[in-house]
């Protein structure tokens, strides 16, 4: 998990003053991961820590550092003050932004990290020189990391994208489903602006083509791409210029009589047995069933799967 400035950025312009209480460092079992991250203000908040009584007390912690405008560290043994049955040790750091606070912090991000004081006794030392130059050679694993009173994040990057062709029901439902996921970018193509729900995900950029099919070559070579549109024509179209341009992996809506039918068309294009085979079709988890939730679900976990498969061991999670 990382720094996320986005929707930082669009709480405080939304709200003014915003607390983000970060999981700093877990010992033993716990709800959620170093990194993981809430916003809160004094109406809402977004995200979570792990829900239960640690994010209420959390919460409600966050909102009286709003008052004051100035936030802390505190630990929390799960078991023993909070009654939850994890029973590790958690690290919160609870932070105040506001949109100057903000700049401030986002001037000292460097190579991609976020290192700063969140204790008053805090100094550099030799352990936060130790996890610079792991992050520095790539020894160490993404995530948050707190030595001797100092706080480091990696900035949030996507590490993967996400190409999603049509904005139908189902493109609609996997959209909903991809865009909060943090490693992830999703860019939304289709034919028309119209096609488009009114309000888009935060994390999906829509690409209106007239046609899709000359897009893909913008597409990174390692993304991932689906094929969900209005036309069988233009599905054909989308596969072909997704073999033409590689890809991650690639899916396509659809009856396995209509995959059959594809799969010939596409060696026809010259392309080969083996490649053609790269691209799943049906989509989903047909034991789900076809509500386009339901497909969006079983979609959302083959992304996951095939992106954990892909990653370096060091990123994986223990």
């Amino acid at each position: 998990m990382s720094f996320a400035p986005d929707p930082l950025k669009q709480a405080v312009e939304s709200h003014g003053r915003v607390a983000r209480v970060v999981v700093a460092e877990v010992r033993g079992s716990a709800p959620r991961e170093a990194g993981a991250a809430m916003l809160v203000w004094h109406s809402g908040q977004q995200g979570t820590i792990g829900g239960g009584a640690l994010e209420l007390e959390a919460t409600q912690a966050a909102r009286a550092s709003l008052e004051t405008g100035s936030g802390g560290v505190s630990r929390h043994p799960l078991g023993p003050s909070l009654g939850q049955c994890c029973g590790g040790v958690v690290t919160l750091v609870t932070e105040v932004f506001d949109a100057a606070a903000l700049d401030a912090l986002l001037r000292q991000a460097r190579d991609g990290w976020i290192a700063r004081a969140v204790e008053a006794a805090a100094e550099p030392s030799l352990g936060l020189r130790q996890i610079s130059r792991d992050i520095r050679n790539g020894s160490a694993a993404p995530g948050a990391v707190m030595r001797g009173g100092w706080l480091l994040e990696p900035l949030a990057a996507p590490r993967h994208a996400l190409w999603l062709h049509g904005a139908g029901h189902v493109g609609r439902a996997i959209a909903g489903a991809v865009a909060p996921l943090p490693d992830w970018h999703v860019t939304w193509v289709d034919t028309h602006p119209d096609r488009f729900p009114a309000a888009l995900p935060d994390g999906v950029a829509p690409l209106v083509a007239a046609e899709p099919a000359r897009a893909v070559a913008h597409a990174p070579r390692d993304a991932h791409h689906l094929i969900l549109t209005y036309s069988h024509a233009l599905d054909l179209a989308l596969c072909h210029a997704v073999l033409e341009r590689g890809f991650a992996s690639a899916g396509l809506i659809g009856s396995a009589t209509k995959w059959r039918r594809f799969r010939s068309r596409l060696r026809d294009l010259g392309h080969g047995e083996a490649e053609i085979a790269r691209i799943t079709c049906p989509i989903g988890d047909p034991s789900f069933g076809k509500h386009p939730q339901a497909i969006a679900v079983g979609v959302t976990a083959m992304l996951l799967k095939t992106a954990a498969a892909a990653a370096p061991a060091m990123d994986r999670p223990a």
